[in-house]
């Protein structure tokens, strides 16, 4: 009998839900535009409880993502790299705000290029709500 293999793609994206709590929310930004890959800057802002932790992927039907980096680390919580997209954990004792940035590259239909997107984490004892600011 032959043994059973995950596809490399498959293990870094289950381990990555195996870490932390599970009740993670699926969808953290809402009502957000896609980014260009033109060498844009775009800023992102999110509301999360103390302790609690947001997965977002970053792709689009248009794109196709090479490599994504953190240009910038977060204070108040941690980031992890979950194949094209990010999981954050907030800090149980997170208070006022926080920020990270990521950078994308890849290609946008058919042009190739980066985008540099910058979060906005601010605390909140309401729940996890986020939107989009500027682009």
């Amino acid at each position: 009998m032959k043994p059973f293999t995950f596809p490399a793609l498959v293990m870094p994206m289950i381990g990555a839900l195996l870490i932390g709590q599970a009740n993670a929310t699926p969808n953290c930004l809402r009502d957000h535009q896609p980014y260009k890959l033109a060498g844009d800057s775009i800023d992102w802002s999110m509301t999360i409880k103390p302790g609690a932790n947001c997965i977002q992927g970053l792709r689009w039907s248009t794109m196709q993502i090479y490599s994504v980096s953190v240009a910038e680390q977060p204070k108040g919580g941690e980031l992890t790299l979950v194949g094209p997209g990010f999981r954050y954990f907030a800090n149980s004792d997170f208070k006022g705000s926080d920020s990270f940035a990521l950078v994308v590259v890849g290609k946008n239909r058919h042009d190739e290029g980066r985008s540099v997107i910058h979060i906005q984490v601010s605390a909140s004892n309401e729940g996890l709500v986020a939107n989009l600011t500027g682009y």
